[in-house]
């Protein structure tokens, strides 16, 4: 798969790119819930990694024709 994400890059709340997978109160909803991409806070600060926003996109993925006969 290609990345969505630079791998090598810190992405924080407020990055365009971060609105491929949700908005800021989407991302805060799962943070709370414990759900999607990894994550560090840095006191008030939040920090995505590239590498962890491609691999939970990753595994995000539905091949709707898999298992089919």
């Amino acid at each position: 798969m290609a990345n969505l994400f630079e791998q090598n890059r810190n992405y924080v709340l407020g990055d365009e790119e971060l609105n491929l997978i949700g908005d800021r109160e989407k991302l805060a909803q799962w943070r709370h819930k414990g759900m999607g991409p990894a994550f560090y806070k840095l006191g008030r600060k939040i920090i995505y990694r590239g590498e962890d926003l491609n691999a939970w996109a990753e595994a995000q993925r539905v091949d709707p024709g898999h298992g089919r006969a």
